[in-house]
């Protein structure tokens, strides 16, 4: 049996004054099943009422979207993604700093924005997360607890983040990147090989042959496995 993140419970603010850009980006999250609001001013975010997760555009026609983003985390810890045409590291670290929890840079796919938000969400909404299922593997992202077929494993943190991550959409291939984003963090330069040691142990630790499935020169996901009677 799989579950996903149930992003329906997940509103998302998208500031921007480009109307093309915005109606797009609105669309693209509804149909990935987020509750989503478009608002084309600095004023209008900060009198919108709080968000779970805001797309902020750092070019706005009022307030400069850095203030914008300083005032957002002032008042609420809505997981925010500075969505900008800067593409200076300058301008990347001074939103990172006022509180921003990612950025990206345009032009940029769908594919891409999705999966930082569901970074995001993950690690600024773990405790609204139910415990998930996946045949004899049970993850609680509040606790941190993992049991398979009801015995609890000791996972370190990271191999636990790995593990969260691929429990998010079982059967999804989830990139090497994606992982570093998630468990490592939202900037990562290092060499992605680092995941697959700790998947490996992660592996071990769980026992269930099949569990976590290699998706080669892709990354991985779960599998199907039945629960053991």
């Amino acid at each position: 049996m799989s579950a996903a993140m149930d992003t329906g419970t997940f509103r998302v603010l998208v500031v921007e004054d480009d109307p093309v850009i915005a109606d797009s980006l609105v669309r693209g999250l509804r149909q990935a099943g987020y509750s989503a609001a478009g608002v084309a001013t600095g004023r209008a975010a900060l009198a919108e009422p709080a968000p779970d997760a805001v797309l902020l555009d750092l070019g706005l026609p009022d307030i400069d979207g850095v203030e914008v983003c300083r005032r957002l985390r002032q008042r609420s810890d809505a997981a925010i993604i500075a969505v900008t045409a800067r593409g200076e590291e300058a301008d990347r670290v001074l939103a990172l700093d006022e509180g921003a929890d990612d950025y990206l840079v345009k032009p940029f796919g769908l594919a891409e924005l999705l999966a930082r938000l569901r970074a995001v969400l993950r690690r600024t909404r773990p405790s609204e997360q139910e415990p998930v299922r996946h045949g004899p593997l049970t993850v609680d992202r509040r606790t941190r607890r993992v049991t398979v077929n009801g015995a609890e494993v000791a996972l370190t943190p990271k191999e636990f983040d790995i593990l969260a991550c691929l429990v998010t959409d079982p059967g999804r291939v989830v990139t090497r990147q994606e992982i570093l984003e998630s468990a490592w963090d939202a900037h990562w330069y290092g060499p992605t090989k680092v995941v697959d040691v700790h998947v490996a142990a992660l592996r071990r630790k769980l026992g269930v042959p099949g569990l976590i499935e290699t998706a080669y020169g892709r990354g991985f996901r779960l599998g199907e496995v039945a629960e053991t009677p």
